[in-house]
């Protein structure tokens, strides 16, 4: 397949620039294995699993990542920091009027940070003097809200830009299907007898980054960084064994679970990762995905669209636009049950 395969209109006025009053009060859109899309609402979700089922949920924590500053010329910048590899030590996607040189140094409030050097897009930043990248990001970091969130954020996105369940830090966007859940949905799901796990996958800024060539094999994904668990792995042998069906909350999860699953058996993997799931792709562990609605001609929907069925899946997506579903990071979610065809 193609990258003009995966395009679908949009009108901008869908594209949701603000959560829900409350997690929980969106609408989910249905897809069955077998025939088309179904209207549901997101509290709903009980009655769409089964006691024996497993939710897998990842549990990365999004960080204040967005900084703005101005170099010793006074020229403006914002940078966004992708990885944190030491205390004092930043990967980070810096933007200026001109790039900056390496030696140069960049004030953010009172902290000084020196561009030690490149690694591919990313610049390599030091922290001059006392504290750490951390701290830094606590005092003068912005949650660093998607590119077609077309606001500043607020204080209010430091909350529901994370989800109730988030632990490890090391994201700079959040696992979006996740932020529908709150804990008395939780509470219900546990006292269903509906078991969930946690994986971490560490979300970086190449999640947005489009697609630039025409033909798929020609594109590089990017990396993230991931944590599964022997802990995951028994969870999901269990479910196995009970009958249960393996239900990922977010394309996170899957690519973290397939990515353990690469080998064969789900087996512990930490590490990097750049698998590409797209039509073709032969699915080891995820049986039903939990997700929101994804960015024309992006990685994210090719991967809906191998677990859904290309064909189903653009379907559900025009319907989803005519019945003005909410789309992206703080729109709608759609339950997904993985194809038995095409039809």
């Amino acid at each position: 397949m193609r990258l003009s395969d995966f395009d679908y209109e949009l009108p901008g006025e869908l594209i949701a620039q603000h959560p829900t009053e409350r997690r929980g009060a969106s609408r989910l859109l249905h897809l069955p294995s077998t025939g088309g899309p179904r209207d549901r609402v997101f509290l709903d979700l009980p009655e769409l699993l089964q006691p024996e089922d497993l939710l897998v949920f990842n549990n990365t924590r999004v960080m204040p990542a967005r900084l703005f500053g101005h170099k010793a010329t006074g020229g403006r910048v914002e940078i966004l920091i992708e990885r944190v590899p030491a205390p004092d030590l930043a990967l980070a996607h810096v933007r200026a009027s001109k790039s900056p040189k390496t030696g140069t140094t960049i004030k953010v409030g009172e902290w000084t940070l020196r561009v030690a050097g490149r690694h591919g897009d990313l610049f390599e930043l030091e922290l001059e003097g006392e504290g750490n990248i951390h701290a830094l990001m606590t005092a003068e970091g912005h949650v660093p809200l998607p590119p077609y969130i077309r606001r500043a954020d607020v204080q209010s996105d430091q909350e529901r830009y994370q989800t109730v369940y988030a632990k490890r830090p090391g994201a700079v966007a959040a696992p979006t299907a996740g932020l529908h859940f709150d804990q008395s949905m939780l509470e219900t799901l546990d006292a269903m007898g509906v078991r969930r796990t946690e994986v971490t996958l560490h979300v970086g800024a190449g999640t947005f980054q489009p697609v630039r060539v025409e033909d798929l094999d020609q594109h590089r994904m990017h990396s993230e960084w991931l944590e599964v668990s022997e802990a995951v792995c028994r969870e999901v042998a269990a479910t196995r064994e009970r009958g249960g069906r393996v239900v990922a909350v977010g394309t996170t999860s899957v690519r973290s679970l397939e990515t353990a699953a690469e080998q064969g058996g789900l087996q512990p993997y930490q590490g990097d990762t750049r698998l590409f799931i797209r039509p073709g792709y032969r699915f080891r562990v995820v049986d039903m995905l939990l997700t929101n609605f994804h960015l024309p001609r992006s990685t994210l929907l090719m991967l809906v669209a191998a677990f859904a069925g290309h064909e189903r899946l653009m379907a559900a997506y025009r319907h989803a636009v005519e019945k003005r579903y909410r789309f992206f990071s703080y729109g709608d979610a759609m339950l997904l049950e993985r194809a038995t065809d095409e039809a």
